[in-house]
């Protein structure tokens, strides 16, 4: 198995169709012990039956916009795993109105929040984490195209996970010396909680399935994965990247529909 004997913490489960209950899924079954991170009480319910199937005890809430109960959770994270292998950061936010019309007309609540909660977090979760990975350690988030496209509707979150790309790469070389890996995957859309509320979603999982290389829609199981894979040693080479898992689709011209 490929996890056997690594220990790992997964932020950002919120229901069984989060790409980071996929990841979950995947490391369970390849021995990973595991632990989970809700943000609030109110997702305590919802996840709880899912950490008791990966035998995960309960998830550990963490407000991650919030320094004080960043260091809190994880002062319950060190009594229960002092040492992890691995970290998977699949948490994002923004405010509603931020993903309609212009990015011109972002507010400026909205681009902090985008950014402190999408990006920043990754951060702070790894800087609070440093002294507990263990050497070939590996270091997970997740992104979208609209990083590096202008995505109808993505608006600011689409800058926010451009941060989010740029630091990977930046945390890659400053964790690099102690054998630790910093990778994310830019998944294609997959009906998520947050998927939800971008608008016209529904066409942006339409387009792939005719323009993507693959014909098909990428699914919760392939990212979950490809996050198996760079959680894994198969991977202990790769640091600093953004692997695509999205049926090729970042690969071809653009079929993006324009909102006029």
């Amino acid at each position: 198995m490929l996890l056997k004997g690594k220990k790992g913490i997964i932020f950002g489960v919120a229901n069984e169709h989060s790409l980071a209950w996929h990841i979950a899924q995947q490391a369970h079954e390849q021995g990973a012990e595991l632990l989970l991170s809700v943000a609030s009480e109110r997702f305590l319910r919802r996840v709880g039956p899912l950490a008791e199937r990966l035998n995960a005890g309960q998830p550990i809430i963490c407000d991650v916009s919030s320094d004080g109960d960043i260091k809190r959770a994880f002062e319950e994270i060190r009594a229960r795993m002092p040492e992890v292998d691995f970290i998977v950061h699949a948490i994002a936010t923004a405010k509603r109105d931020d993903l309609q019309g212009r990015f011109l007309d972002t507010s400026r609540d909205g681009f902090s929040l985008a950014h402190d909660v999408s990006t920043f977090s990754f951060v702070a979760i790894s800087r609070e984490a440093e002294n507990m990975l263990r050497p070939g350690a590996s270091l997970l988030t997740l992104t979208y195209l609209g990083a590096v496209r202008a995505v109808p509707s993505y608006n600011v979150m689409g800058v926010a996970k451009a941060s989010l790309e740029a630091s990977v790469r930046y945390m890659a070389n400053d964790f690099g010396p102690s054998g630790v890996r910093v990778n994310a995957i830019s998944a294609g859309p997959v009906k998520t909680l947050s998927a939800s509320v971008v608008k016209g979603f529904k066409d942006k999982v339409d387009i792939q399935q005719v323009a993507a290389p693959l014909r098909r829609n990428v699914t919760g199981e392939d990212v979950g994965k490809a996050g198996l894979f760079l959680l894994s040693d198969m991977a202990s080479g790769v640091t600093g990247e953004i692997l695509y898992v999205d049926c090729g689709y970042n690969i071809m011209a653009d079929f993006i529909t324009r909102e006029d």
